[in-house]
């Protein structure tokens, strides 16, 4: 599993031009599954996100996690993360059968939605639309 975090200040998806989720100051938050991947795995993925710490803090240390901050979370489905870019057309042989990513993905979601109360998502395997104003910027990569 494979995520791309992006601390933002605001963070919206659409489909088909109307609006499916918005968050304010938090995490849009990039996934990949891969074939390999387990419940297990999407767990222990979600509970690192929660615990990395990019936020500042008063010093403007980046010390704080999204709890702390009382941030937002919005997930969006990426089976692109797993693209093969060997050769000029990518391969997706790494990505996870879309039944399996699916899973996944929502157990990723439940898993942070335990924990806190502003979790949204995108629609899994819809042509989306996502718009961001990246904090910082500050994008980081986590991998499972």
């Amino acid at each position: 599993m494979k995520l791309v975090i992006q601390r933002v200040t605001e963070a919206s998806v659409s489909v088909q031009h109307s609006l499916v989720a918005q968050i304010g100051s938090g995490y849009l938050v990039f996934l990949g599954v891969g074939a390999q991947d387990t419940e297990e795995t999407a767990c222990k993925l979600a509970d690192k996100l929660l615990k990395i710490r990019i936020f500042a803090d008063e010093q403007g240390k980046t010390n704080l996690s999204i709890q702390n901050v009382h941030g937002e979370i919005l997930v969006i489905s990426q089976f692109t993360l797993y693209a093969d870019c060997k050769k000029n057309r990518p391969s997706f042989c790494h990505a996870a059968e879309p039944v399996l990513a699916e899973h996944l993905y929502q157990v990723f979601i439940q898993r942070l939605q335990t924990q806190m109360s502003s979790v949204k998502q995108g629609i899994f395997g819809a042509d989306m639309q996502v718009s961001l104003c990246n904090d910082g910027p500050f994008t980081v990569l986590l991998e499972a």
